[in-house]
């Protein structure tokens, strides 16, 4: 991409009527240009076809796909509203070329890869509650407000005539979108031939309505006969910085690729024996998973809102839900031809720059395929509420709970690799190849920046397996694994991750955060070779009915 020059039409930043998010921001801005070294940041996205074979899909079912298409698109346009306290059509249209393709991608005018950094003039920093919150609410004030639901993971804060912060649920501040919404996936549900999956599309579309999540999270988890599937609403809680109490809307439309999940069945029968032989102290992994638990692989055909925001997302655990997780386990999702798409386009390439030659044959596509599966497996083990009477796990630690919790997942899928192959569950390949490839991964993530908790789990790990030798550097800048130290580097660092977890500890989590949730000099240098071998950062997906051919 090239920089494009363009003239600017003021951009309103309008007030909403009660039925969708007032903004936070009402300046008016006239002009908008790069800022400074913003041009090099256009091209850090490489395009790829999002698509599948559709062909064994009956008429009714490709109508149905066509429909969640359409609810898709309504989950996009409020991510937007929670995600950027403007007008998404303004901004748009005061922009050309190369540069509104970039603000698309990020949903606004800040860099999600770049830690969230302005990337036009006349904006300041992105607030860290995004449009959840009024945008001069302090902490002080938020916690001091007296309201039963603040806290809620579908509401928002708003002030009323008075100036006094009040809640809005999800279902009166978005009822108009929503209610299209619902009565798209009460259509949807009339074509599907899983019973199961028109049951689950019904509940989410009273979801949509009433605010109330858990009956239609209950019924994603029970079915499996279904061969389309979507993951849709208001689900991960990581664009709120403030908290992370605050859910955004997203969907993926997902075809099951069923020889792929029949592989990956039987992983999740382990569940129970790997959760107890954590290396961590019993009273840290007294909770035992869902039995049910359930893997499966999937071709994406559309991704919508907070998981088409910046990095895309290649694999997926819901419900997020703890009591849904205690019960019925979790669904692990692994998107198959996004995740090659970042193996072939982004991973290969990273590792023939940082890992050592002899290594380098131990990258491979299995071994990613498996890292990042039980790296989603992994949020089902561990603890899901504190010890000591703080509450959840994701309330005591705040803003801190996402990257902590995906730091573990990180560490203990690769601690559950290193059981099952152990135990000959996991027979391809050689250990050293899913290290090595989980070692390349972290250059990956890394460059994904402080704002993405996946970004800050992985400088956290990086730093920390830097401090206990589990990699030595060579004078090329090519990193070589050292297996023993590395092994004992994953296991000290599940435990001391699971126990910040269970003692809640959120004072212990920021301080990790401040000290190894860092990306030093010298890896900057090693990941500014990435960038000037023209290594994108991430995908962007060509998508929809007219690549579908619906």
């Amino acid at each position: 991409m090239k920089k494009t020059l363009f003239s600017l039409a003021p951009l309103a930043l309008i007030l909403m009527g009660c039925s969708e998010p007032e903004p936070t921001d009402k300046k008016s801005i006239e002009n908008y240009e790069l800022v400074a070294e913003a041009e090099q940041r256009l091209d850090i996205y490489t395009p790829y076809q999002l698509k599948t074979d559709l062909s064994h899909l009956s008429d009714d079912q490709k109508k149905m796909v066509s429909l969640l298409i359409d609810a898709s698109e309504i989950m996009d346009n409020l991510f937007w509203q929670q995600a950027f306290p403007g007008n998404k059509e303004s901004l748009l249209s005061s922009v050309e070329g190369d540069v509104r393709e970039f603000t698309a991608i990020n949903y606004g005018p800040w860099d999600r890869l770049n830690n969230n950094k302005p990337f036009l003039t006349g904006f300041e920093e992105k607030p860290e509650g995004a449009n959840f919150y009024p945008a001069d609410m302090s902490k002080t004030e938020f916690e001091n407000a007296d309201l039963a639901d603040k806290d809620s993971l579908y509401t928002l804060l708003r002030r009323d005539e008075q100036d006094e912060l009040i809640t809005v649920p999800y279902s009166e501040a978005f009822k108009d979108s929503l209610t299209r919404a619902s009565d798209i996936l009460l259509e949807a549900a009339d074509l599907a031939e899983s019973q199961a999956f028109a049951k689950y599309l019904r509940l989410r579309a009273e979801a949509f309505l009433s605010n109330e999540y858990q009956p239609s999270d209950m019924a994603w988890m029970e079915m499996t006969d279904n061969d389309v599937d979507v993951v849709i609403g208001p689900i991960e809680n990581y664009e709120d910085h403030l908290y992370g109490y605050k859910t955004a809307f997203e969907s993926y439309v997902l075809i099951k690729d069923k020889a792929w999940s029949e592989r990956l069945a039987k992983y999740a029968e382990y569940l129970p024996q790997l959760q107890e032989g954590l290396p961590v102290e019993p009273a840290y992994k007294a909770e035992m998973p869902g039995a049910n638990a359930q893997l499966n692989a999937y071709d994406a055909v559309y991704y919508a809102g907070h998981s088409n925001a910046g990095s895309k997302t290649i694999a997926i655990n819901l419900p997020n839900d703890e009591e849904v997780q205690l019960e019925k386990g979790t669904r692990r999702l692994q998107l198959k031809n996004a995740m090659q798409a970042k193996f072939d386009k982004i991973l290969v390439p990273i590792a023939e720059q940082l890992i050592v030659p002899e290594q380098r044959e131990n990258i491979t596509f299995n071994a990613f395929f498996a890292n990042t599966m039980f790296h989603e497996v992994a949020h089902g083990l561990g603890i899901k509420n504190t010890l000591n009477d703080k509450g959840t796990v994701r309330s005591a630690l705040k803003e801190h709970a996402s990257a902590l919790e995906e730091g573990k997942a990180d560490i203990l899928g690769l601690y559950m690799v290193t059981q099952l192959f152990e135990q000959g569950v996991l027979a391809e390949g050689e250990l050293e190849d899913y290290y090595t490839t989980f070692m390349a991964s972290i250059f990956r993530s890394v460059r994904f920046g402080a704002s993405s908790a996946h970004g800050k789990a992985n400088m956290i790990r990086f730093n920390y397996f830097a401090d206990e030798g589990a990699f030595k550097r060579n004078e090329k800048g090519q990193y070589a694994i050292d297996m023993d130290k590395m092994r004992a580097a994953m296991n000290s660092l599940s435990e001391k991750i699971l126990t910040l977890q269970g003692d809640g500890d959120y004072n212990g989590v920021a301080e990790l955060v401040a000290t190894l949730g860092v990306v030093s000099p010298q890896l900057k240098a090693d990941l500014d070779k990435l960038a000037d071998a023209g290594i994108p950062v991430d995908v962007t997906f060509k998508q929809g009915k007219e690549v579908l051919g619906l």
